[in-house]
This record gives structure tokens, sequence and C-alpha cells, in this order.
């Protein structure tokens, strides 16, 4: 458990908090880049970690993230018009008094004024720095001098065929959802349906990598798993292993991305992010993207999992774009009290709501003060600690919080995975660039991009 006081830390994120301030020293998600998607088309509302924001792309196609209310009365500046300056200059125009602002937060115009004024070269809106990757636009909101270069998991040079991003409102503490994304254990459960147990061996229960629907029979065969946690430079892996029904042992590895991401295990290996970002302390997005192009040459895992099981909805295959909910407190996730009692752990027909009902039902902020945990929690507890040890660290003497991009670290390199183990083989190498199922999907993506003449 954690005492109140840990527990604000924790959770509250708005401008001045100890997390709030931590949270902002990274570049964080602030939209999908599709909510902007032309040059002088519409602003976007944004709230982020607490702050009342406005997005536009300018007539130029620059995006601009700035203040929402206007710094002249507080008109709010979505009402504005995007449109170009009088002298070639654009941006962001009040409806109210004409002001106009660019893309940096500059007043470019300041028609109301006298025209031999000044004044204008004096007024700012607040404006955060973007940076647009992998279909998502980021953000820095943190103190100018700190801010380090952008964190490329890969997206940088992703071919823009290949860019996926999807972003998901949630109406709880975005603690609450990174706690779920780093519990294995509940897969056993809350995912689990009755059918599962009696899927056919299709001969790969065996050491190496099963297949995606002999999987769901694991984690419906041990559904108690052992928990390890491995300490990294960006935070933690971590991996939750199960005893299969032929007695092996199959590890699943996921990955935590100090402050944000996480990383679920897949066979052979992943690089998907799912990135849990605060709206305020009691709402949050999960933005879903591809960060690399993912070679898998020998199909390991052979049909997608969801073929197997019987969720399968617009919700949990959604492939880009805001994710709209089907499944929400005000009409219980459509819980089916018969598919619950004869099919499935939940009743619930999404896979994605089946998380989103527990995590929201536990309130806008859980109290963690009265909370007993398992060694099933290891993870949770191990990040709960790493964050509100940056907070403190921070607060306190200004101490970096982890993983940032100043250190010449190679983000592309984070993979979970899944495996089944041969005796005695550590499941730590997984996904690592020793992992020799990522050196043949790295050869096979080089040979692909460069292929020899005359193949």
């Amino acid at each position: 458990m954690l005492s109140h006081a840990d527990n604000e830390i924790l959770t509250r994120v708005g401008p001045g908090t100890p997390m709030g301030e931590v949270l902002r020293r990274y570049w964080t998600p602030a939209l999908l880049g599709e909510e902007v998607p032309v040059p002088g088309g519409d602003p976007v509302r944004v709230r982020l970690l607490g702050e009342d924001l406005v997005a536009f792309r300018d007539t130029t196609g620059r995006v601009g993230l700035i203040q929402e209310n206007c710094p002249h009365r507080g008109a709010s500046l979505y009402f504005g018009r995007n449109e170009a300056g009088p002298d070639g200059t654009c941006g962001l125009r009040c409806p109210y008094h004409g002001w106009q602002f660019d893309a940096d937060g500059a007043c470019i115009d300041m028609p109301s004024e006298p025209a031999t004024s000044t004044f204008k070269d004096r007024v700012r809106a607040k404006a955060y720095p973007v940076h647009e990757s992998g279909g998502i636009v980021w953000t820095y909101m943190g103190p100018a001098e700190t801010m380090t270069p952008f964190r490329d998991f890969g997206t940088e040079t992703l071919p823009a065929d290949k860019v996926v991003a999807t972003k998901l409102h949630t109406t709880c503490n975005w603690i609450q959802t990174m706690e779920g994304n780093l519990d294995t254990a509940h897969i056993s459960w809350l995912h689990a349906w009755s059918a599962a147990a009696d899927i056919a061996d299709d001969g790969t229960d065996k050491p190496g990598y099963p297949s995606n629907r002999m999987t769901w029979k694991y984690w419906m065969h041990d559904r108690a798993p052992r928990i390890e946690v491995e300490n990294t430079w960006y935070g933690f892996r971590y991996g939750g292993l199960r005893t299969t029904p032929n007695g092996h042992t199959n590890v699943r590895i996921t990955e935590y991305v100090a402050p944000y991401s996480t990383i679920i295990a897949a066979i052979p290996y992943n690089t998907r992010h799912l990135m849990v970002v605060p709206i305020d302390d009691h709402n949050c997005w999960r933005y879903n993207f591809d960060a690399q192009v993912q070679a898998n040459p020998q199909g390991y895992g052979g049909a997608p999992l969801f073929d197997a099981s019987p969720y399968d909805t617009a919700f949990t295959r959604r492939t880009g774009g805001i994710t709209p909910r089907t499944h929400v407190a005000a009409n219980d996730y459509l819980i089916d009290r018969e598919v619950q009692r004869t099919e499935t752990f939940t009743g619930v027909s999404d896979f994605v709501s089946q998380d989103m009902m527990v995590t929201e039902s536990m309130g806008p902020i859980y109290d963690r003060s009265t909370e007993q945990l398992g060694q099933l929690d290891k993870a949770v507890i191990r990040m709960r600690r790493l964050l509100i040890g940056a907070a403190k660290a921070l607060a306190a003497d200004g101490t970096p919080p982890p993983a940032l991009a100043d250190e010449g670290r190679d983000f592309t390199t984070i993979r979970a995975a899944d495996k089944t183990l041969e005796e005695g083989e550590d499941w730590r190498y997984l996904g690592t660039d020793d992992d020799p199922a990522v050196q043949e999907a790295l050869q096979s993506l080089v040979a692909e991009r460069h292929p020899v003449a005359g193949d």
C-alpha cells in the first residue's frame, strides 16, 4: 500500500505538482497528426497534464500548440480564425478583438490597437514546442533550459505507409491504466474465456515459439504466473512465467519505459507502444502507435491472437484515429450476465473494454492506502517506486528523471517478447539485439529494403 501523501505525488499531474513537473521533462503525445490534417484547418482543443490548450496547423503546415484563453481578455482561441496575416505571417486570430498569434505564441497582429502601437511586440500566448513523428504531434512542456532531444522509438524513420497511431479516452487517473498494462496476471482472469481450456495442442507446446492460439490455453492453464523484474536504464522489463500443460515454462516479457510507455509481450517480439498520457488527474488517453517496421520472416505465432478468441469488435481491432467508446460505465460496459456465467469471465464482449471496466470502476483516483498487494504486483510496485522516487528527487535537488534522450541511448532496441523456454534458458536476452529472432527479423528488413541486384 501507499501512504496518502505518496498516492497524491503519484497521481496529481497539474502544473507545479511533483509528478507534473517530472512528466513535463519528457516529450509527450499531445494529439494525433490527423486531428489537424490540413494547413489552415480548424483548431482543436487539447487538454494535457491539466492545462487547456489549442492546437492548429497554420497555413504553411506548421503545427502550433498554445494556451486556449487569449492573453487579452480570455476568450477561447478554439473559436479563432486560422488564417494568413497581413504581411504573409500566419496564425490563429482571436474572434473577440482580432489579435493573432503564431505557432510560437507571438502576437503577430493587433488590429484593434492604433497602427502606431508596439503593444503586440510585448504580448505572447503560452506556447509549447512540438515535433511530429509516427502519426503523433508530440510536445515538450517543461523548462526550456532542460529540454532534451526527442526520444526516437523508431518513428523518425518509419515509412509513411507503416504509420499507425490511435488514441482512446479513459475516465480514470493515468496510473490506474498504467498499472493494468503492467499486470500480466490479469490476462488469466479478466480476459479469460471458458473454451480456451479445451484448445487442442497444435504441436507448439514445447520449447520455442508457441502459436498465438496456444497462448490463450497457457493463460487459462496457469493462472498464477511467477513475476521476475529486471531494472534497466529506461525503466524495467519483467517476465511473467507460466507452466504450460506439457510442463514447459512460457515467459511473457513486458517493457516499461519511463514515464508513460509499455510494450506488451508478443510472439516472437514486439515494438508497438501503449503510452498512457494524463489529460488531467481524472482522465487519460491510451495512445497506441507503431514505432518500427516489425518483420516476422518465419511467421512465428501463426494466426493473429484475436482470431482464436470470442473477442471480435471494431473497438479491439481499430487500426487508426480516435477510438470511439461503445462500452462505457453508463451502459455497464454492455455486460451480458448469461455470457459471464457460461462463456467468458467478464461477460464484456470487447477485450480492451474489459480493462476499462476494472480500471474505471476504481473511481477517478484510487486510494492506494487501503490496498493489499501480492507477488503478482511486483511490476506495479516497481513502477510506483520509480515514479515517486523521480518526483521526490527532482523536487529536492533538481535530479533529472530517468530515460531522457540526452545520454545517447538507443530507444529502438527496447522490445517485448514471448517464448517457451528451453531447460535452463534465461529469459532476459529475449527481445534484445542478442535474440536470434530479432537478428533474423532485422536481417530480413535489410534485405527487403536493399535487395541484391538481379533478385
